[in-house]
C-alpha cells in the first residue's frame, strides 16, 4: 500500500510507527518545504517533522519501506502555508490511489468528501514523557540545560531546595532529544497542547506539566524547564480565620492573591476557585498558559487569538459568577480584570509582588484612583504557602493623615488591615501626583511631596530666576526667590499663591532670596534640614556649540550627553534646565522668557556655562 502523510501526520511523529514493511511512503514537496521552513525558524513542529523524515529515510535505507518525494517545488517559501501543503497531500493521495495519513479532522473530512481513502491518526494510550524520570513526589520543577547536569527544585512553598538530580552532564543532542520527545508526545496526546510557539521558544501544557522549551537565538543554549503542582490543597487546609471566610463567602468580589514566585499563589487560587464551585457558583478561568489544576466543573480559557480582551468579551456573555485571572502582568490584563469586575463579575486575580502594598501600586499605575476600590476590595498576600497579610480597601472623603487644615479634605482610599481594621496606607492626589502614603509615617512623605511639587511648579513658572524651597512643619513652606520675581510669583491680588496653596494644601510664605543668604551667614553657612533647593551651581562643565537663527538659539552637544539633563548658568546663576535631544540639540525660542534672558546676557557679555 502507498501512504501519503500530510503535514499534521509528520509532525505527530506517528508515521514511522504506522508504516508497515514493504509499504511506500510518498511525501509532497510542499509539505517538505513547510517542515524545512518551520525548522529554520526554530519552531517545534519543524524539529519533530524533520526528525520523522530522517527516521523514515533510515528505514528506507534499511529496505524496510519505500520513500520518495513528489509534487512541484514551491517557488516562494514565504507565500504558502499549511492549507497549500494539505491540498497537495490530498491531490497526491488521489493521483497515487494511496491512503492519506492525517491528524487533522478538517483535512480528513475534505479527503473523504473527495473519495480518498483516509486514516485519521490519534492515540488513546497514555504517553509518559522521558523527563518524568527526573520528578518525584516532592519535585516542583526540573531544569535541564546543555552542558550541565539536571537540577530540580524540591520541597514545599517557603522551603524549596535546588538540588542536583544526576551527575551526568547532558550534551546539546541529548537535551534536543528530550525536547523532541515532549513535542512529539504532545502532538499525540489529546490532553496536551502548544500554548506558545515562537522562534526559539515553545510552551507546552502536557497534562499537569507546564514545559518551556528554549533554544538559540532566543536563549544561549538549549534549555528545558518543566513545572508541575506538588500539592493540591482545599481552602480548609489554610486554617483561615472565620471573619475572612465570612468575607470570602459574602462580600469579597474583587480579590487579588499576591506573593513572590513560589509563594503558593496559584495553589491558593485553585483552592478558592473550587471553594466557589462547590458553593454552586459558575467559575471560569483566564490563563496563559492554562496550567491551573482545577476540577472538571471549572472551564479554563486561554487568550482568544492571543488577546485577553477577546476572552473577557466571551466570558461576559457566558456570565460566570467568578473568574480566576492567572496572572495579571501587562496593562491589558489589568484592564480586562477591571472591565469584568465593573460589569459585575466576581474576580480573583493573581499578581507577583514582594509586599502586599506593591499589589495596589501595580493597579494605581494603570487605573484611576477612584476606580481602584470598585475593582479591588480584598488583597490576600501569601508567603511560604501561608496567608501573611489581608488588606481591604475603602473610599472616603477626609483630611489625609499628617495634614491638619479642615479645608484640605479630599477623596482618600484607605487601605486597612482586614483583621485589626487599622488604616495602614492612604491613597490620595497631592498636586498632580497620586501616591500611596504609609499612615504611621505620613508626615515626612507629605513634606517631601510638597517640596518636590513646589520645585517642579516653580521651574515652570519662573524660568531664568533663582529659587529655593524650605518645607516646614505645620503644612507650610517658604519660597525664596529673586526680588524682581516676587510680584509675578504672588500674582495679582495673591491669585497665584492662593491657587498653589489650595491645590497643594500647604501655606506659602514668599521671601527675597537675599534674606536666605543672610540667614545662612548667621547659621555658619549650613542649610537647615528640610530645605529643598533649585539646581546647584556645581556639576561638570560640558562643551557646546551655539548657533542662531532669526527666531532661535541652538545649542549643540557631544553624543555623551544625549538624553541627559543639562543645567544652564549665566555668571554662576542658574538659568534653566533642559534635556539634550537625540540629535544632541537644545533649542530656545528668542521670543520666550528664556530667549530674552539669553539675549540680555549676550548684550552684557555674561559668561554662559552648561553643566551636567
Amino acid at each position: 500500500m502507498t501512504l501519503v502523510p500530510d503535514y499534521s501526520a509528520l509532525i505527530s511523529g506517528m508515521v514511522r510507527q504506522l508504516a508497515k514493511k514493504g509499504e511506500e511512503v510518498v511525501v509532497g514537496k510542499h509539505t517538505l518545504a513547510l517542515i524545512e521552513k518551520e525548522r529554520r525558524n526554530k519552531k517545534a513542529d519543524g524539529v519533530v517533522g524533520l526528525s520523522e523524515l530522517q527516521a523514515l529515510k533510515t528505514m528506507a535505507d534499511q529496505k524496510l519501506l519505500g520513500l520518495r518525494f513528489s509534487g512541484e517545488e514551491p517557488r516562494f517559501l514565504d507565500r504558502f502555508g499549511r492549507e497549500e501543503a494539505d491540498r497537495e497531500a490530498r491531490e497526491l493521495a488521489q493521483a497515487e490511489t494511496a491512503q492519506l495519513l492525517t491528524c487533522s479532522k478538517v483535512n480528513a473530512q475534505v479527503a473523504e468528501a473527495l473519495g480518498i481513502q483516509v486514516a485519521f491518526l490519534k492515540t488513546e494510550k497514555k504517553l509518559v514523557l522521558n523527563i518524568a524520570k527526573f520528578f518525584d513526589d516532592h519535585t516542583m520543577s526540573v531544569h535541564i540545560k546543555d552542558g550541565l547536569p539536571v537540577f530540580a527544585k524540591k520541597g514545599k512553598p517557603g522551603a524549596w531546595q535546588f538540588t542536583k538530580v544526576s551527575d551526568k552532564v547532558l550534551t546539546t543532542e541529548e537535551v534536543e532529544d528530550l525536547s523532541r520527545d515532549i513535542v512529539e508526545k504532545a502532538k499525540q496526546n489529546p490532553e496536551a497542547f502548544m500554548e506558545i510557539e515562537k522562534e526559539g521558544a515553545t510552551v507546552v501544557q502536557y497534562e499537569n506539566y507546564r514545559i518551556v522549551l528554549a533554544s538559540p537565538p532566543f536563549s544561549k543554549g538549549v534549555e528545558i524547564t518543566a513545572v508541575r503542582p506538588v500539592v493540591k490543597l482545599h481552602l480548609d487546609d489554610y486554617k483561615i480565620k472565620p471573619e475572612l471566610m465570612t468575607r470570602l463567602e459574602e462580600r469579597a468580589e474583587g480579590i487579588v492573591i499576591a506573593g513572590a514566585p513560589g509563594a503558593g499563589k496559584s495553589t491558593f487560587a485553585q483552592a478558592l476557585a473550587e471553594f466557589y464551585a462547590r458553593k454552586q457558583k459558575i467559575v471560569k478561568t483566564i490563563e496563559h498558559p492554562r496550567d491551573l489544576n482545577v476540577m472538571k466543573e471549572i472551564t479554563q480559557y486561554g487568550h482568544l487569538e492571543g488577546d485577553p480582551e477577546g476572552t473577557g468579551e466571551v466570558l461576559l456573555l457566558a456570565r460566570p459568577d467568578f473568574t480566576v485571572y492567572d496572572e495579571l502582568r501587562k496593562t491589558r490584563d489589568f484592564e480586562v480584570y477591571s472591565d469584568m469586575r465593573l460589569a459585575g463579575v466576581g474576580m480573583i486575580g493573581v499578581v507577583h509582588a514582594s509586599k502586599a502594598i506593591d499589589t495596589i501600586h501595580r493597579f494605581l499605575g494603570r487605573l484611576e484612583m477612584g476606580v481602584i476600590p470598585q475593582v479591588l476590595d480584598t488583597v490576600i498576600f501569601l508567603k511560604a504557602g501561608t496567608i501573611e497579610n489581608v488588606f481591604e480597601l475603602e473610599m472616603t472623603v477626609k483630611v489625609p493623615a499628617g495634614m491638619t487644615e479642615a479645608d484640605l479634605a479630599r477623596p482618600v482610599v484607605e487601605v486597612k488591615d482586614f483583621f485589626t481594621k487599622q488604616p495602614m496606607f492612604e491613597i490620595y492626589t497631592f498636586g498632580e501626583e497620586t501616591s500611596i502614603i504609609p499612615v504611621k509615617d505620613s508626615k515626612d512623605p507629605i513634606r517631601e511631596m510638597a517640596g518636590a511639587e513646589l520645585r517642579r511648579r516653580l521651574k515652570d513658572m519662573m524660568p531664568g530666576h533663582r529659587f529655593e524651597v524650605e518645607v516646614q512643619a505645620g503644612n507650610s513652606a517658604v519660597i525664596y526667590t529673586d526680588h524682581d520675581a516676587i510680584p509675578k510669583l504672588i500674582g495679582r491680588g495673591g491669585a497665584n499663591v492662593q491657587e498653589m496653596e489650595k491645590q497643594l494644601g500647604v501655606g506659602l510664605d514668599i521671601r527675597d532670596i537675599n534674606d536666605l543668604k543672610k540667614t545662612r551667614q548667621t547659621e555658619g553657612g549650613h542649610e537647615r534640614p528640610g530645605r529643598e533647593t533649585g539646581p546647584a551651581s556645581g556639576g561638570q562643565k560640558v562643551a557646546y556649540d551655539l548657533t542662531e537663527t532669526g527666531s532661535t538659539f541652538n545649542f549643540f552637544f557631544d553624543r555623551q550627553v544625549v538624553g541627559r539633563q543639562v543645567d544652564f548658568h549665566m555668571d554662576n546663576d542658574f538659568l534653566f534646565s533642559a534635556v539634550v535631544s537625540k540629535k544632541g540639540k537644545v533649542k530656545v525660542a528668542k521670543k520666550s522668557e528664556l530667549g530674552e534672558a539669553l539675549i540680555a546676557g549676550k548684550r552684557k557679555k555674561a559668561r554662559l556655562e552648561v553643566r551636567v
